[in-house]
């Protein structure tokens, strides 16, 4: 390490001996770490009385405000997640977007981004990628160029390095909220109308099988959250997911997590594997978080075999393309259906498709609520019952437009009714958005 000036003053560094030093401070307090065998409830107060004797054996002499920007950023890589410990912890910050160590970029009430904070090197990048995986039981390297982990708060993480990032290595956090959104809340933020909330909290409690349909980023499973609020508290409900993200209140739910396979490739647990499972444990809801491979067979096998009230989410633009992907999906399980078999399968099983997007201004809002009708031939009838009509962008660049009914009435109005809930037909008219249905 440099020493001090001969004049005893404050030296110069350059970036790379910032670096230099940074590195040596973290070095040498892991190392003091792992001798001293301290526990995980204690590293920080060990870190916190060690990093100035440490510090000192540089010999160093630096201004006091660029020794405390250096000590909080040692502190973050040892204790944190080094340079986005800042954004984590910003309440604002909605997802952290990691191109390389000088370009991240942050999610910020919609809107896009780029951050000013950076990280050294790659080599830093890679660092707070293993220090989130690696307390997992995962790892990254260029034989496994790819994870998915999750924070502890339940930030969800998804992390790229060479030689599959060409660029260099890349992390994705999309953060999980500390406070659980409620129906009211979207209401309050124009992602939903009063009229799509009560029809949708009828339809969840009547035991209707929904999938939530949107692209990345849309806010399907913040949808699914809201939704699933509304299933009764005495009902056993299962959730199925990749990472856990789902924040169900009631007191009878039972979570289910996929499973990675371990180093020989052996012990995988996937979503299909789950949701039979799921089958044997007397659920009366299954909620799986996204399906995206053969368990959507198996999930509308279920639907069609007493296991009413379900509800997942599926990647697609529109209630038609959930549609498509669903047929794709179904045949990715290896059953050799014949199309139109497949067709009846998804018409029988699905009632509703509630289609979330993520408009060009940052906004979330539920752009449709579809009802799959049946069948016409071999093509599946859908019926939108709500639709958002966008009418124009403000000077500000601010999407408008409204959410409102079509004016049709779902075919399965007598099985609303059945189950206790007379929707009057205000709850259908085009521009009265603000009603309530009323329960028998």
């Amino acid at each position: 390490m440099n020493t001090l000036n001969p004049n005893g003053g404050p030296q110069r560094l350059t970036s790379q001996d910032l670096i230099k030093l940074k590195k040596y401070l973290v070095d040498n307090l892991m190392r003091a770490l792992e001798m001293e065998g301290v526990a995980s409830a204690h590293r920080n107060t060990f870190v916190k009385e060690n990093i100035v004797r440490v510090f000192e054996q540089t010999q160093l002499k630096l201004p006091e405000d660029l020794k405390k920007e250096i000590f909080s950023q040692v502190l973050n890589d040892l204790l944190g997640y080094g340079p986005i410990q800042s954004l984590l912890d910003d309440p604002d910050v909605s997802e952290i977007m990691v191109n390389g160590p000088k370009k991240v970029f942050v999610e910020k009430k919609g809107q896009l981004t780029k951050s000013n904070v950076v990280f050294d090197d790659d080599d830093h990048v890679v660092r707070i990628i293993e220090r989130i995986v690696l307390p997992l039981g995962r790892h990254v390297d260029a034989d496994s160029p790819t994870v998915d982990a999750r924070l502890p708060d339940g930030s969800r993480v998804n992390a790229v390095v060479r030689p599959v990032a060409i660029d260099g290595p890349s992390l994705t956090i999309r953060k999980f909220r500390k406070d659980k959104l409620k129906v009211e809340d979207l209401i309050n933020y124009g992602s939903m109308s009063r009229q799509m909330a009560d029809f949708l909290q009828a339809c969840v409690k009547a035991r209707f099988n929904i999938v939530i349909s949107g692209g990345t980023g849309s806010g399907k499973t913040t949808l699914l959250n809201v939704m699933s609020g509304f299933i009764p508290e005495d009902e056993r409900i299962l959730t199925i997911e990749d990472a856990a993200e789902l924040q169900l209140q009631q007191d009878h739910v039972m979570r289910l997590e996929t499973k990675t396979a371990n180093a020989e490739g052996r012990g995988a647990v996937t979503i299909r594997d789950l949701v039979k499972n799921s089958l044997r444990m007397r659920p009366d809801r299954i909620v799986v978080g996204e399906v995206r491979g053969g368990e959507a067979l198996d999930m509308l096998q279920a639907m069609n075999t007493g296991h009413d009230g379900s509800l997942t989410t599926v990647h697609s633009n529109s209630a038609r393309d959930a549609l498509s992907r669903l047929e794709t999906l179904v045949l990715m399980a290896g059953m050799d259906l014949p199309l139109k078999v497949v067709r009846q399968q998804i018409s029988s099983a699905i009632d509703l498709i509630v289609q979330q997007t993520r408009l060009k201004d940052g906004q979330r809002k539920v752009t449709s609520v579809t009802e799959v009708a049946g069948m016409e031939g071999e093509i599946i009838v859908l019926s939108d019952i709500y639709k958002f009509n966008q009418t124009g962008v403000d000077i500000n660049g601010k999407v408008l437009g409204d959410l409102q009914a079509t004016g049709i009435r779902p075919n399965f109005t007598p099985r609303l009714e059945a189950a206790g809930y007379k929707l009057g037909a205000d709850v259908f008219a085009p521009g009265s958005v603000n009603k309530s249905s009323s329960r028998r």
